[in-house]
């Protein structure tokens, strides 16, 4: 499978040297940006399915713009640094970074660092999604919860039956049981 990357590099030099060396590895789809562009415009453009950040010095602006990215068009991100310095790359990492590398020891074996970062990030992105799936879950038995409630106590139902009840509403009105038990409880709690 062909890769695109979007290379952003503070240093042509530098950028040049890690494009020959994804070429060595296999990845010939690279296009180039240079630093203090708009980075999410270059994204939106080139829809890449790896991003590599290579600069002498991170700084905050990039972490700003590593989160848009991972905000707005999440994909994987790699950073090549000089700079070894541990809080930043925990920032970097909270920021939306799959992988963190000293640009001299990364050049070295990019193909697996890119492997390893594009595993990572569907890894993280797929736990992301269970865990919201989850959440929303959650959320939908706690409102059908509270409907039971409701209805339990100002028509005298049992449980059973206030379930049924919103379960046959949900089916009379042809609409989720979800969507039915927020318009419940929102007019229940309305003043």
């Amino acid at each position: 499978m062909a890769v695109r990357i979007l290379l952003i590099d503070t240093d042509a030099e530098r950028g040049e040297a890690l494009v020959r060396k994804l070429a060595e590895s296999g990845f010939e789809d690279v296009s180039r940006v240079a630093s203090g562009q708009d980075l999410i415009a270059a994204v939106e453009r080139i829809a890449p399915d790896l991003v590599i950040i290579d600069m002498a010095l991170p700084d905050r602006d990039m972490l700003e713009d590593v989160r848009n990215i991972s905000a707005n068009a999440p994909r994987p991100i790699m950073m090549f640094s000089d700079e070894d310095d541990p809080a930043f790359v925990d920032e970097a990492i909270a920021a939306g970074v799959c992988s963190y590398n000293l640009s001299g020891i990364a050049n070295q074996e990019v193909k697996p660092i890119v492997a390893s970062a594009i595993a990572l990030f569907r890894r993280f992105h797929h736990a992301e999604s269970e865990l919201a799936a989850a959440k929303a879950q959650l959320e939908e038995r706690r409102l059908i919860e509270r409907a039971k409630a409701i209805l339990m106590r100002n028509h005298k139902m049992s449980e059973p039956e206030a379930y049924r009840w919103l379960q046959r509403k949900a089916m009379n009105d042809n609409r989720k049981l979800s969507q039915i038990v927020a318009e419940f409880v929102k007019k229940d709690e309305a003043p």
